[in-house]
């Protein structure tokens, strides 16, 4: 029969590997979520929205072109809708209105040159939080050691200092011994 602290650790154990595989089986039902394309809309309507959520429209600028009820907007929808019934891709569409408007027409910056800093910096800043919660836990439950020791007054681990231990042994070394009584 096996004593209940090897047990508690067992059961620990299988805690510990059912929820990683629970955050595993997470993570990858996110990932296949995140990679798969949206289905391409079968009517040109839906691929008109399709293009047009794309693209800001310049009158309200904070609303795609096919949220957007301004005139322009809707101008801009028709010549979605042309050039998609001309046989025209959407990229090539969205092109067009690049050239017109620049880059500033389109919802998300593109990623290339200098507008891909602003597809890594939230990755990079992340990966840079998470190294630093993971050096402060490890500090944390090693006692606060970790780093180099540069001051002689500093505890070197656990206890006294270099110099608190020499002020101690004088002490002792000139204290009268006691009498037994």
């Amino acid at each position: 029969m096996t004593s209940p602290p090897v047990r508690s650790a067992r059961r620990l154990r299988l805690a510990v590997a059912m929820l990683a595989g629970a955050l595993l089986a997470a993570g990858l039902g996110l990932a296949v979520v995140a990679l798969r394309s949206p289905a391409r809309p079968a009517t040109l309507e839906g691929r008109v929205r399709a293009v047009a959520s794309t693209l800001r429209c310049p009158v309200c600028q904070s609303l795609s072109v096919a949220d957007s009820p301004s005139g322009l907007a809707r101008q801009m929808r028709a010549e979605i809708a042309s050039g998609l019934r001309a046989g025209r891709t959407p990229d090539q569409i969205r092109a067009t209105f690049v050239k017109s408007y620049g880059d500033w027409i389109l919802l998300s910056p593109p990623r290339h040159g200098l507008d891909l800093v602003l597809w890594i910096a939230p990755v990079a800043l992340l990966l840079l939080g998470l190294a630093a919660a993971v050096t402060a836990v490890r500090r944390w439950t090693l006692g606060g050691g970790g780093g180099a020791q540069t001051n002689a007054d500093e505890p070197a681990g656990p206890g006294l200092s270099a110099s608190d231990r020499r002020l101690l042994d004088r002490a002792l070394a000139n204290a009268e011994p006691e009498e037994p009584e």
